[in-house]
């Protein structure tokens, strides 16, 4: 039987289901991401025996942060299977729906002083549901994107998912600016900085716009093999049984991109801020400018994957972000603001080259009938690996060598592992028009 191809995508209809799949990314990864800085600021003091020493309820408090990326491949598995059955718009709704109400009852968590031991549990429950549901959204919003984009554009349609992340850290540390300036540290610590964490309910909205919105890409005809196989077999069995090297090189490439990002937003507040005494919201907003500047460098390093490969982009950014990690703590340690500016924006630009192609790079790995599952697997192998305990390695390594560059050395180590990743993966690549 010979297979046919679905119809190219009309652009203008292509451009709409990204930005909206964007939309939804962007407050997904806010309500991840505001756990991330509250970890670095809040948590430690709120959540923990207060006679506990600093550096052992930081390290605490990042581990519950890293909860959140253990349960990501749980999320990818879960969602992945069920988006390749039932379609990736109901998989990427539902997702949405549980990162919402789950960011919404962080924000309404008692404290340590008022429960107990049961305050810490409950929110390492609620970061393991965040972790499932962004261990979720990832692949539905991606392949949304992409399997709607026009063959010769998937590189940069792909790339506005991509650019949630960057939103989700903007409106993050957005968030905690203002209610950091408009409240005394007491008030603070004390209630405002709940505001975040109950703001997150408009990601319900959102996927209910997307659920009523957005149409399901059109799917090719199943006749190939690889459709074959998933009539005997689930698709996610499909994908761990006959895809698991292409699963794991996929992870292995994702490490850097995730150690550094989150090296760069969410350790270097927690070090610039205890161990530098670099005011707080000097920290944040450099990370809030460099994920600003992100957002352009996505789009273009997206564009210019369909033009001259994913493999070059990507490799390119592994190489420099793998140099620019001897220069970040140098330039945080000056305690100058323009040279913190510098160190962060530098390393987020960089980390941009391997991120924007990333999603159709990972689409063109596997064949659609089990795309959802394969991606979302490799996709939260790497998170899981890489930026769950990237915070808690730097700590330790501080603490331990009571300097900075055996960090620098860890980074450039995980981005010589996603450069060889990328090189093996580019002769498992499909054909870029995605079948």
């Amino acid at each position: 039987m010979t297979e046919t191809q679905p119809a190219t995508p009309e652009r203008g209809r292509g451009l709409k289901v990204a930005m909206m799949a964007s939309a939804g990314a962007a407050v997904e990864w806010y309500d991840f991401f505001i756990y991330g800085t509250a970890a670095a600021l809040v948590f430690p003091h709120l959540f923990f025996p207060a006679d506990l020493p600093p550096f052992v309820a930081q390290i605490a408090s990042f581990s519950t942060f890293a909860v959140g990326f253990i349960a990501r491949p749980l999320g990818g598995m879960v969602f992945g299977h069920y988006g390749d059955i039932h379609g990736r718009k109901h998989a990427l709704v539902v997702a949405m729906f549980v990162m919402g109400i789950s960011t919404t009852l962080i924000g309404l968590l008692p404290t340590y002083e008022m429960i107990g031991v049961l305050a810490p549990l409950l929110l390492v429950v609620l970061r393991f549901a965040q972790g499932l549901a962004v261990g979720g959204q990832w692949g539905g919003a991606a392949l949304l994107a992409i399997e709607s984009a026009p063959p010769d554009r998937r590189g940069f349609y792909g790339s506005f998912v991509q650019v949630g992340v960057p939103l989700g850290v903007v409106l993050a540390n957005s968030v905690f600016l203002a209610v950091s300036a408009l409240s005394s540290e007491a008030a603070f610590l004390a209630w405002t900085w709940r505001i975040g964490f109950l703001l997150s309910v408009v990601l319900i909205v959102i996927g209910v716009v997307i659920h009523f919105r957005v149409s399901e890409p059109e799917p090719a005809a199943p006749s190939d093999a690889d459709t074959a196989a998933i009539r005997r077999r689930s698709p996610l069995a499909e994908a761990a049984l006959s895809h698991w090297r292409t699963i794991l090189l996929a992870g292995g490439a994702f490490i850097a991109n995730n150690v550094c990002f989150y090296i760069a937003i969410t350790y270097a507040i927690a070090y610039g801020s205890t161990s530098l005494g670099i005011d707080r919201n000097v920290l944040l907003a450099a990370v809030m400018v460099g994920s600003a500047v992100m957002i352009p460098v996505l789009l273009g390093c997206g564009a210019a994957s369909d033009r001259f490969g994913r493999g070059g982009v990507f490799l390119t950014g592994a190489l420099l972000s793998g140099l620019w990690a001897f220069a970040v703590f140098p330039l945080l340690e000056t305690g100058e603001p323009v040279a913190i500016f510098t160190a962060i924006t530098g390393m987020l630009v960089f980390v941009s080259m391997m991120y924007g192609p990333q999603a159709a790079l990972f689409a063109e790995l596997f064949p659609r009938s089990i795309r959802y599952s394969g991606a979302s697997l490799g996709y939260q192998v790497g998170a899981v690996i890489g930026g769950g305990f990237a915070p808690i390695i730097a700590t330790a390594l501080y603490a331990r060598y009571q300097s900075s560059l055996p960090i620098a050395v860890y980074l450039a180590a995980v981005c010589a592992i996603s450069f060889l990743s990328v090189v093996l993966l580019a002769r498992r690549l499909r054909s870029p028009s995605v079948d």
